[in-house]
This record gives structure tokens, sequence and C-alpha cells, in this order.
């Protein structure tokens, strides 16, 4: 018999398969096909059928192994010809996932569609650090920022929110960080804390502290890359290594 089409856009979370929503396992629970991308964890996986169709379409910078016009196409073949499909995407579908973007495709076709919103690696990793984007006395907002636009150009909010007193995280920003730092650098903001977390909330998760002036040494030194969130601002000083930092040098001082 065939199957009404469906479309269901699901936020996978920032990596831990555990962090993804109960509404979003129920909707691989049950479907017929899960078009999934590089940054939702294969794990998950497992929680659809196992007669569904998995098809990775995953991108990466540089390496895009559909253009986004063939992965919207696909979601309606798929949908008419399978049934209820599922685009898994890491994080929330709607914050630099191009989520909106297919929904506006898939409407054009009449085809049903759902919306389950994922945790966001922009606030839940820092979180998983014990670093809070936000803490009364010290900032009144945070700015969520793309590195890289579309043209491959860093991004000119990046300057306006280097002027700010806010919380600035980065996605996608690893390769811009050298001009990341300059244009800190420029808005006198070289002693500025920073933090940048590698696979947050996985089990290879990595993490350097440092501030505008020795954030780029440190991730040389450590090795760090991509996939990884850019954290700048006053609040990174609330992170426990931080902190004990400043009690040894309070007590050497005693």
């Amino acid at each position: 018999m065939k199957k009404n089409p469906k479309i269901t856009l699901v936020g996978a979370g920032p990596g831990d398969p555990e962090l993804i929503t109960v509404k979003g396992l129920k909707a691989l629970q049950s479907a017929d096909v899960v078009l999934y991308d590089a940054l939702s964890n294969p794990a998950l996986l497992a929680e659809a059928p196992n007669d569904a169709l998995k098809v990775y379409v995953g991108k990466r910078a540089n390496n895009h192994r559909y253009k986004q016009e063939e992965i919207n196409l696909m979601l309606v073949q798929y949908a008419y010809s399978h049934g209820h499909v599922v685009r898994l995407k890491g994080g929330d579908s709607f914050i630099f996932g191009r989520g909106h973007e297919e929904l506006e495709y898939i409407d054009n076709f009449g085809i049903e569609t759902a919306i389950v919103p994922g945790i966001s690696s922009c606030y839940s990793v820092p979180e998983l650090q014990q670093v809070p984007l936000t803490r009364r006395g010290i900032n009144e907002s945070f700015w969520v920022i793309t590195g890289t636009t579309s043209s491959g150009a860093i991004s000119k909010d990046i300057a306006l929110a280097a002027q700010s007193s806010a919380t600035v995280v980065i996605l996608m920003g690893m390769k811009k960080l050298p001009e990341i730092t300059r244009l800190f650098t420029k808005a006198d903001k070289a002693s500025t804390p920073v933090m940048i977390i590698q696979n947050g909330s996985m089990p290879n998760e990595r993490m350097v502290l440092g501030t505008i002036d020795t954030i780029e040494a440190e991730v040389q030194r450590e090795g760090l890359g991509a996939p990884a969130i850019i954290v700048i601002g006053e609040v990174v000083d609330l992170h426990p290594a931080r902190m004990e930092e400043f009690e040894n040098i309070l007590n050497n001082y005693s």
C-alpha cells in the first residue's frame, strides 16, 4: 500500500546521541527514509526501522556530496516514493542548517511537513563546559554568528559583535580564526577570554582556553580543527579551569 508523503525536519543535537529530543526519536522510529548530514551522529540511524533507507547527504568544507538543490529534490522524491522522510540535521535545523530553505521548497508540493527542534551546539556545548553564555553582572546578550558566509568571506557581523560586551559564539569559523582575532584586536579586545571546543559533547571532545592574543598559538599547539565552536567573551573566565587558575594566583599572593 502506497504511503502518504510526509517530511519531518529533525534537529539531532550537538553530537551526543542522547541529546536528541524524545520527539526526534519518535520521528526516526517511524521513518521510511532518513537523509542525514555530516554533523548528525550516525548512531542515531539505529533508531530508524531496519528496512528504512538511510542516505548520507552531508556537506563539509570543500566536500559537498550533494548540492542543496539536489537535497531539496531528493526530499520530495523520496516522500512520494517511500512515505515518511526524516531529514536529520546536526544541532537545530533552523540555525545555520538550511532547514527553512528545505521547508520552503517542500511547501511548493503541498507535502505534509513537521518540524522537531534540536539542541543547538551554540549554547549547549559551552554549557557542558560549565560556561554560561549570559551571566548577571557580566553581559546582557550573546551573538551567534557564522564564521564563513555562503560566498566564503568572513561575516561582517563579527566586526560589529567585537564592539559590544556580548558573548560571541562563532560557528564554522576555524579557518577564519586569524581574521577573527585581528577584528577583535582592532576593537581593543586583545585580552578578551576565548574558548574553542572541538567535537563538543562527544567522547573525543577537545577544548582550549586563551585570549584573543594567544588563542591562535594554543590552537596550533593542541592541533584543534573543525568541527569546533569559538566562544569569545568575559564569561569564558567562569570555566572551572580558569577559576582554578585565578584561585591559585590569589593563594600565591596571600
